[in-house]
């Protein structure tokens, strides 16, 4: 069995691509986006990515407080989200996908090895 392939999502720029209402709620909306992301963890995201996948969704800010669900581990950054993605990338030798549509962000991870692909393909 093949090792699972990590998917690391920008929480906040992934929400936040939406126009739903999220700035009124940002954990909410964080909730809203993790329970949509658990149906990839073993399917894998049509199109893109055949699972499993190892799911990571980085939340900051007001966004904390969101519990991780089986499928996806919900990963508090304590200070900046987007240090934080770029250490996970960097810890998992770039053999990871960001999902961010940040051009700062995706440059940084990119550094490590990682692929980027944007909000759309997941949410």
């Amino acid at each position: 069995m093949r090792s699972a392939l990590l998917l690391i999502v920008d929480g906040a720029n992934v929400v936040g691509s939406r126009p739903d209402g999220w700035w009124r709620d940002r954990r909410a909306a964080a909730e809203r986006l993790r329970d949509a992301l658990v149906a990839y963890a073993e399917e894998g995201v049509p199109g893109e990515f055949d699972g499993p996948l190892d799911i990571v969704l980085v939340v900051e800010g007001k966004a904390r407080g969101v519990e991780s669900v089986p499928g996806v581990r919900v990963d508090e950054a304590p200070g900046s989200g987007d240090d934080r993605m770029v250490e996970l990338a960097a810890e998992a030798g770039g053999a990871c996908v960001v999902v961010t549509a940040d051009r700062e962000l995706r440059s940084r991870v990119a550094a490590s090895g990682a692929r980027c692909v944007g909000p759309r393909a997941v949410y």
